[in-house]
């Protein structure tokens, strides 16, 4: 199938699924380039120490998301994508209205903690395309997904920027504009794929996040392959959780600066996802695309972390996106294990892995952050925590090459 198949007119439930990632994206970057700026307008202190209620409010919301991914996951079985989808846009739209107003660092927190619980959008529109795709079709197509959320970071991250010139709360109110957009549009066009043929009843033992994963994890090779993506979500936790601390700090960047950096990352995701994907699948196949991304990764990340030079900065950042290559062949890897009507809950338990490596990446990449450039640290060394991603990633390609075979769907 050739990269403009999914957009002919037979199939136009991807086109919608696919534009409303892009609205979602946006919204979510364009209140990266600020985050630090309003943690120190709402509680003061400097930028080190802004960083650290950065690792707090990423991991209240991580948590959330551990504990309702299956939940969701399993709601979309049993009674649609659809719903799922329309009430998270419509609570994250509030959240977004809230932290644009607070004066709280607690209710900021709060707001966090609220938005991971729906936030579920990501998910269920993996689900929805695992229904609408043959088995074949699930990895091109999981990359399209992650194209255009990556078409939708180049942007947010550069209007992000410039709105945060009109103070650090800006953005916040043109996220909640961008989510009703999506509401709109969602309640409009997105049609429901679940069907008899693949509901599911929800079974509270899986909806939890032990349990679901628990289950997912006694499928034949599954286990191994959700540790490894785990490891890599934490690893790559490290952009979003210091990113914007550790680029003034040590290049001396401005908040547009950090805004372009984010959308030069998002342009080199979306190019990867949505033209190299499928290439890399054709020529290595799945498992050799998994183990180049995930070398690659390993790769940039050591030179990032002693690099010393904004300019040289700026240009691996979009080239660092060829590592993503992994992520969309394991989910294609984990999607073909099991049957059409646990798809939801399989993405409810990716979320949750996803989750559960980013409950603590932001609060040890921020604690590393803030211990290798506070005042009396007893070595200066801002990308220490790049240095620590390398690490682990390295250990993550050990464990998938310790993979299990391939398996009938369960």
């Amino acid at each position: 199938m050739s990269a403009a198949a999914p957009f002919s007119r037979d199939r136009l439930p991807l086109v919608f699924i696919l534009t409303t990632l892009v609205i979602d994206a946006m919204g979510i970057g364009l209140i990266l380039p600020v985050m630090p700026e309003l943690i120190r307008d709402v509680e003061g202190g400097s930028l080190t120490e802004a960083a650290l209620w950065g690792g707090i409010l990423a991991t209240g919301f991580a948590v959330m998301q551990f504990l309702f991914g299956p939940v969701l996951g399993a709601l979309s079985d049993a009674f649609g994508r659809r719903p799922v989808l329309l009430i998270s846009l419509a609570v994250m739209a509030g959240n977004y209205l809230v932290m644009a107003l607070t004066g709280s660092i607690w209710i900021l927190l709060a707001a966090r903690i609220l938005g991971g619980i729906l936030a579920a959008t990501h998910a269920t529109a993996m689900a929805f395309v695992a229904d609408i795709s043959s088995p074949e079709q699930k990895a091109p197509r999981f990359a399209l997904t992650h194209a255009a959320y990556g078409a939708g970071f180049v942007i947010g991250p550069l209007i992000g920027g410039l709105l945060g010139s009109y103070g650090p709360r800006a953005p916040f109110l043109a996220a909640a504009a961008l989510a009703l957009a999506n509401l709109a549009l969602g309640a409009l066009v997105l049609p429901e794929t679940v069907r008899d043929a693949n509901r599911r009843r929800v079974s509270w033992l899986r909806a939890n996040p032990f349990g679901a994963i628990a289950h997912i994890g006694r499928l034949p090779g599954l286990g191994r392959l959700l540790a490894v993506l785990a490891i890599y979500e934490f690893a790559l936790c490290v952009y979003p959780a210091i990113w914007a601390y550790y680029t003034p700090l040590r290049f001396g960047w401005d908040t547009p600066m950090v805004g372009l950096s984010l959308a030069l990352f998002g342009v080199g995701f979306t190019i990867v996802q949505a033209l190299l994907v499928g290439r890399f699948l054709r020529l290595l196949g799945e498992n050799g695309t998994i183990l180049f991304g995930l070398g690659f990764e390993v790769i940039l990340l050591a030179v990032l972390g002693l690099q010393g030079s904004g300019t040289a900065a700026l240009i691996i950042a979009p080239v660092s996106a060829l590592g993503s290559v992994a992520v969309p062949a394991l989910q294609a890897v984990m999607s073909k294990r099991v049957r059409d009507d646990a798809q939801g809950m399989l993405q409810g338990v990716v979320t949750s892995t996803i989750s559960l490596a980013t409950v603590l990446a932001p609060l040890v990449m921020t604690q590393v952050f803030w211990f290798s450039t506070r005042e009396a640290a007893a070595f200066h060394l801002p990308g220490a925590a790049f240095l620590l991603a390398s690490a682990l990633l390295a250990g993550g390609v050990l464990l998938y090459l310790s993979r299990g075979r391939n398996a009938a769907p369960h």
